[in-house]
């Protein structure tokens, strides 16, 4: 059984006991997330897909760990210009773990 959801203008594929890093939540550690933008489940073999979401369809999840993901160097340049410009940034994140799927 699994499930598509939408978080942080993302999507991503879960199943029951799955560790995932989504875009920051807010939510402190330990505490639990109700997901409903459920766009798509699949349980014994059947596909059930929302328009755009699936109807009573919920995602359980316990928020494990907040922190940043590895640096991204954005680097500009333009040449024979005498231009150029380092910028980087470390996006935040919230791990989560898959607890249940309601369909």
């Amino acid at each position: 059984m699994y499930a598509v959801i939408a978080t942080g203008g993302k999507q991503y594929k879960v199943a029951e006991g799955d560790v995932v890093k989504v875009e920051k939540l807010g939510a402190a550690v330990g505490e639990s997330v109700t997901f409903d933008n459920v766009l798509m489940v699949s349980k014994d073999g059947d596909l059930t897909v929302g328009k755009p979401y699936v109807k009573n369809a919920t995602v359980t999840a316990t928020v494990e760990e907040e922190g940043k993901n590895k640096k991204i160097v954005v680097f500009k340049y333009k040449p024979k210009k005498g231009y150029s410009k380092k910028k980087g940034h470390r996006q935040p994140f919230t791990k989560i773990k898959i607890e249940k799927i309601n369909a």
